[in-house]
């Protein structure tokens, strides 16, 4: 069953990304003046064959060993010469190459010991950055950001008042963008869901909030911002909004705003009204179509990609689309029909699991879509295709024949269609 994502806990989180600067921020504005209203019913999303929506489908098995063992792919990012996974069971951060091959872990005795720390290092995630020619693995702890190479070694650690990375994505004139920016300049400190940073001083701010929300309301959800590799452009999602918005370094603007049927659509002063402040599970236990985050939201040429979120779930629900954005033709990914293209076999877990319901792709790298699916649902789908006659590569063939039920997730890598 789908678990919300509830986010009002998040002050020991924001130690790591919130800042200090040089500077005072002023709110920006928003552009809608190239808004586009999209009317949406996810109840007439159709399905499709898989080669109709991709072009290319490749399952790419990840090296079981001891030391290379992991549950599920909670995080994941990609380098030129191999993929990276944080898994929250283990707490640690798993290096394969893009054969699928184990070639480093990061993990809480990684960590170099901080002065006078009594409690265990551990941490929730990582970051990718760029260092010259070679990519590093930026890990936040206490005091630090330390950051390692590809093969799980240590390179360095940095403190955080003097770590030049301070968000989650930097555009081609060198601006980073951040979320969750505390403006420490101002009397009660300011606090932005979204910043443009130049040398960590804010050039664009935007929707500001009250950190304390967290204290006295409840948030579930996903959001976040998207990259598209399109240059210079990044999708961004925030609460209980249906909005797409549209981030360039020189504003942030409303690209999309989808309308759903009333029995899918928050109340218009969800956000405003007293009467939901502390109260919000309330609603959404007692509104389970009610639809208060989207997430995974991509565009490829004339299509665009998002995931929603309601409470609770069902095999039966729609959740996950492609929205064409020129003909209005709607397709549920959850119910794509495999075929010789994807070897009989499922590209999501929707209807068996819940990695895809939960997590929906994991990253867009420019050609490839990459999700996931446990071992458990890869042999229970092969079984179930028996009959079809299916022809497996080699690699996807020598897994079968030497792993089980219990062994790594397996990647999934897709080519989208782009119209």
């Amino acid at each position: 069953m789908f678990k919300p994502t509830l986010i009002y806990p998040l002050l020991g989180m924001l130690v790591f990304v919130l800042f200090c600067h040089s500077g005072h921020a002023q709110e920006s504005k928003i552009d809608s003046s190239e808004m586009k209203t999209l009317r949406i019913d996810p109840q007439s999303a159709r399905g499709a064959a898989v080669s109709q929506i991709f072009d290319e489908v490749e399952f790419i098995p990840l090296e079981t060993t001891k030391e290379s063992l992991f549950g599920s792919i909670a995080e994941f990012d990609l380098t030129d010469s191999c993929y990276v996974i944080f898994d929250y069971d283990t707490r640690g951060v798993f290096i394969f190459n893009r054969d699928g091959k184990f070639q480093g872990r990061i993990n809480a005795s990684s960590l170099p010991k901080e002065e006078n720390e009594k409690e265990p290092q551990n941490f929730w995630g990582f970051q990718l950055r760029k260092e010259g020619d070679r990519s590093l693995i930026q890990i936040q702890s206490r005091k630090y950001a330390i950051f390692f190479d590809t093969k799980g070694k240590l390179v360095k650690k940095v403190l955080h008042k003097d770590n030049k990375y301070r968000g989650e994505y930097t555009f081609s004139n060198g601006d980073q963008v951040q979320q969750g920016f505390r403006d420490n300049k101002t009397k009660d400190s300011t606090y932005y869901e979204l910043a443009v940073l130049r040398d960590t001083v804010p050039v664009a701010t935007y929707l500001p909030f009250d950190v304390k929300r967290y204290e006295n309301d409840q948030f579930f959800g996903h959001g976040g911002v998207y990259d598209y590799r399109v240059q210079d452009e990044l999708f961004f999602l925030t609460y209980y909004k249906t909005n797409i918005y549209k981030l360039t370094p020189k504003k942030l603007s409303l690209a999309y705003r989808i309308i759903f049927p009333a029995a899918n659509t928050l109340p218009a002063d969800f956000l405003s009204n007293p009467v939901y402040k502390g109260k919000r599970q309330e609603y959404f236990d007692a509104n389970r179509d009610a639809i208060y985050a989207l997430s995974g939201t991509y565009k490829f040429g004339n299509n665009l990609y998002f995931k929603t979120h309601s409470w609770g779930g069902s095999r039966e629900k729609k959740f996950a689309f492609v929205y064409n954005l020129d003909n209005a033709d709607l397709i549920s990914l959850g119910n794509l029909e495999p075929d010789s293209l994807s070897h009989f076999l499922p590209v999501n877990d929707a209807g068996s699991g819940w990695d895809f319901s939960n997590r929906g792709f994991h990253k867009y790298d420019g050609t490839y879509l990459y999700t996931s699916y446990s071992s458990l649902a890869m042999f229970s789908f092969k079984e179930q295709s028996a009959g079809k006659n299916a022809t497996y590569p080699p690699k996807l063939a020598s897994y079968f024949k030497s792993e089980n039920k219990k062994s790594n997730p397996v990647l999934i890598r897709l080519k989208p269609k782009k119209n």
